[in-house]
């Protein structure tokens, strides 16, 4: 199973067991989940309790978390337009350092996608969520969240160039 940690932050943002999707060959996307969290951590992934003449009211005690966000222990953040493009600036300048070093080839691939799929962010800005990982660091990456075209089903999108992958 793969880790996979903000290059800049190193927060644990996400694993390969929420099957990522590339999309672009710039980001990848996680469908992620409402679930039931009791207090003291346990979580209720599955059943579902009218199937079983159970009720569907949430339990007193129980919190109603995002499976993605509760797991690597996510922060919700909030931009507006204009301080988003300042942050995205920074951030796409520092991932296109790195790669300057680490793999010169992917840069003009990375800078071309990365524009197209911001702007793509930017058409549709009043849609996503913002969310930091636990260190809360201002310069790491910034996980976005959406939902699909059912409206209900949600996702994360991580940049792809932003990430670090770790075997556990």
């Amino acid at each position: 199973m793969l880790l996979f940690k903000d290059v800049i932050s190193g927060d644990e943002l996400v694993s390969d067991a929420y099957d990522l999707k590339e999309v672009d060959d710039i980001v990848y996307e996680a469908d992620c989940q409402m679930v039931n969290v009791k207090q003291g951590g346990d979580i209720d992934i599955g059943a579902n309790p009218s199937a079983e003449d159970g009720g569907d009211d949430v339990e007193e005690g129980v919190e109603t978390v995002n499976n993605l966000v509760y797991s690597f222990r996510l922060n919700q953040t909030s931009f507006d337009k204009k301080s988003y493009m300042t942050y995205i600036k920074g951030y796409m300048k520092a991932i296109k350092a790195r790669l300057q070093e680490s793999n010169p080839d992917r840069v003009p691939v990375f800078e071309k996608n990365a524009v197209g799929y911001i702007k793509k962010i930017l058409g549709n800005f009043k849609d996503y969520d913002f969310y930091t990982g636990e260190s809360m660091d201002p310069d790491g990456m910034v996980v976005l969240l959406n939902y699909r075209e059912d409206g209900v089903t949600p996702y994360m999108t991580f940049f792809k160039d932003g990430l670090l992958s770790e075997k556990f």
